[in-house]
């Protein structure tokens, strides 16, 4: 049960395209403040306007270190629900058997 609780919770993959979207969501900010439009930016960036968008709506505003460590909150969010869901099922488990409906 240990390893299920832990599984997933450190992996940097997602840390480093937490960066990469940061640095490209800059770099767009600047290519915007040149006066360049957000589909010539996204064009440029190889990401579509719906992307921009997001990353912005996301990361807008955040530095890099607080933008890692939103994703690394949610990372653990996202593993703690399943561990919810997990023992919530056992219970439910348990709770059958217990009372002889199985």
């Amino acid at each position: 049960m240990e390893q299920k609780l832990t599984e997933g919770f450190s992996s940097g993959v997602a840390l480093d395209a937490c960066s990469e979207e940061t640095d490209r969501l800059r770099e767009a900010e600047v290519l915007l403040a040149q006066g360049q439009t957000v589909p010539e930016v996204s064009r440029s960036l190889g990401i579509t306007e719906q992307t921009y968008y997001r990353w912005r709506k996301e990361y807008g505003g955040l530095r890099l270190d607080q933008a890692k460590r939103l994703k690394e909150l949610e990372r653990e969010n996202l593993r703690l629900r399943r561990a919810v869901s997990d023992l919530t099922l056992e219970k439910l488990i348990l709770k059958e058997a217990a009372e002889g409906n199985f």
